[in-house]
């Protein structure tokens, strides 16, 4: 294994690993439910999503959290598969996990992205966080109908959606990893009443 694949794999897991000591220790009103580290394949979204969606149903979630918690999942871990970074060897390392509270989830997203992207990411979530929610709907349907569709099929919703589906601000952090890489975390709050 490579310096930079160590380094990589060291930061990533760091942040995954903490997440992870948060929500299964020290704390009896919580657990991880869906965790997975490595790379996506479309297989594997499909897995975790329906993993999430068969737990929720156990743990007696209401069809509408479920429906919304399906929904971020699917967009988040679609949009890690299909625009997140890698490293200089070709491995695109991500991460979820999905931690239960007794009112709420957590859904830790991770990946690697261009240091190049981390202003333009930052300013596009802080623009979401600093919006009403009325107005996250209403940048929705502008995106929808005027965003500029990239060859990869997205137009910038990813992050919209889930504030939207949500109902809250998304929590976002970068770690340098080296020039070109950072790892990017995304921590999502849904309501579960």
């Amino acid at each position: 294994m490579s310096k930079s694949i160590n380094k990589v794999v060291e930061v990533c897991n760091s942040k995954f690993e903490e997440f992870n000591n948060i929500y299964s220790q020290n704390n009896s009103h919580s657990s991880i439910f869906v965790s997975y580290f490595g790379e996506l394949s479309q297989e594997m979204v499909n897995d975790l999503s329906v993993k999430a969606e068969n737990n929720m149903i156990e743990n007696g979630d209401k069809k509408g959290v479920i429906k919304r918690l399906f929904n971020i999942l699917v967009e988040g871990l679609q949009n890690i598969r299909l625009h997140g970074a890698r490293d200089e060897d070709g491995n695109q390392t991500s991460f979820l996990n999905i931690a239960k509270e007794d009112d709420h989830y957590k859904i830790l997203m991770g990946n690697l992205i261009l240091n190049k992207n981390v202003n333009e990411i930052a300013e596009k979530i802080k623009n979401i966080n600093s919006s009403s929610f009325d107005d996250v709907k209403k940048m929705y349907v502008t995106t929808l109908t005027n965003g500029i569709i990239s060859r990869k099929g997205g137009a910038g919703l990813g992050f919209i959606t889930m504030a939207m589906k949500s109902k809250n601000k998304l929590e976002f952090q970068f770690n340098n990893i080296n020039d070109n890489i950072s790892c990017f975390s995304v921590v999502i709050t849904l309501n579960r009443n």
